[in-house]
């Protein structure tokens, strides 16, 4: 790996093969880039403090919001790389027995109204009758012969 330190002048013989115009050139292109360098370096490290501010804010909202004492903040910036509302809120689920707290179920709770629908549904559904097995009982009453045999039909069907 190539170490290149634009400050060592040593190894660049510049007064000789380049004039003295072209020297100050060289020179304040190498003052811009270390200002730019310098620049870059501000900016990602102010970057990365803002990202950590953000990350820290986001688990101290999650936390706040599920009950989970602040502490618990320290562990899930250590385990989580990525941080996020659900990222954090699954973190929680997944350690809920370490902070005490209930994890909801993932079963929807259902309605006493939508129970009860659906028990009528069910009701009118077995109770209900094909068109074959209406066509079957017309014929049984239309070829019954005598009184007996239609209150032995009726009877059946109750």
């Amino acid at each position: 790996m190539s170490n290149t330190n634009w400050d060592d002048d040593d190894d660049l013989d510049t007064e000789e093969s380049f004039g003295s115009s072209e020297s100050d050139l060289l020179k304040k292109l190498r003052k811009a880039k270390r200002a730019d360098e310098k620049r870059i370096k501000e900016l990602t490290e102010q970057l990365e403090g803002l990202s950590k501010v953000q990350r820290e804010r986001t688990v101290k909202e999650v936390l706040e919001k599920k009950g989970v004492n602040l502490k618990a903040a320290r562990l899930v910036l250590k385990d989580l790389e990525d941080i996020n509302e659900e990222s954090v809120s699954s973190w929680l689920d997944d350690n809920a027995d370490l902070f005490g707290i209930k994890v909801e179920s993932a079963e929807p709770e259902v309605d006493k109204k939508n129970l009860a629908a659906l028990r009528q549904q069910d009701i009118v559904t077995q109770a209900g009758m094909t068109p074959d097995r209406a066509d079957e009982l017309e014929m049984k009453l239309d070829n019954a012969q005598s009184a007996d045999e239609l209150l032995a039909f009726l009877r059946s069907q109750s």
